[in-house]
């Protein structure tokens, strides 16, 4: 259920935007697919360039529906998705992300969780890297998954953390505190 890079007919990728109060989402794909949806607030040049060569503004039935989808989600009227998306990944990727998409709205789980979840145990940084590099955020909710420890990270930026934490609120689930990193402990003065 992993978005591949969008690798159809190039020709026939489409993308859109989304406005939201957290900032712009934006959604690509075919007529019969979705293939990459960003993080609200990704700046429209960063969206383009991870999309193939030759995508082009517009829209499609399939992207319409998730454009209808998505907006009804920011309003607080959508917890679940129905969209068609680009499958992808090793057998592995796949399970976590179909056990990804079973995380219900308002709540959260562990990495450690989730990977018992997609019958990996153990598997937690393993199943950090799949949600780094998830296409489709929001409608397969990476983040819903947290650390043991705390919120955790979120596509390898501090930044991000605000998106994810809005995202949460938004669903009213509980946001487990982040802890404050310490400061490097200096060695004794002899």
């Amino acid at each position: 259920m992993e978005a591949a890079p969008c690798i159809a007919d190039l020709a026939a990728i489409r993308y859109l935007p989304i406005p939201t109060e957290l900032g712009t989402v934006w959604v690509a794909g075919t007529a019969a697919e979705i293939c990459d949806i960003s993080l609200p607030g990704t700046r429209k040049s960063e969206f383009v360039a991870r999309l193939p060569r030759g995508a082009s503004p517009g829209e499609t039935p399939t992207l319409a529906s998730a454009r209808r989808q998505l907006e009804e989600y920011f309003a607080g009227r959508r917890r679940t998705f129905d969209l068609p998306l680009r499958a992808h990944g090793t057998e592995f990727e796949k399970r976590v992300l179909r056990a990804l998409a079973q995380i219900p709205y308002g709540t959260v789980a562990t990495y450690g969780e989730l990977a018992a979840r997609a019958g990996s145990p153990g598997a937690a940084r393993a199943i950090g890297r799949v949600m780094a590099r998830n296409r489709i955020p929001i409608v397969l909710p990476c983040h819903r998954v947290v650390a043991a420890s705390g919120l955790g990270g979120f596509a390898g930026a501090a930044c991000l953390l605000d998106v994810k934490r809005a995202l949460l609120e938004r669903e009213g689930a509980a946001i487990p505190p982040t802890p404050h990193k310490r400061p490097p402990r200096r060695a004794p003065h002899s």
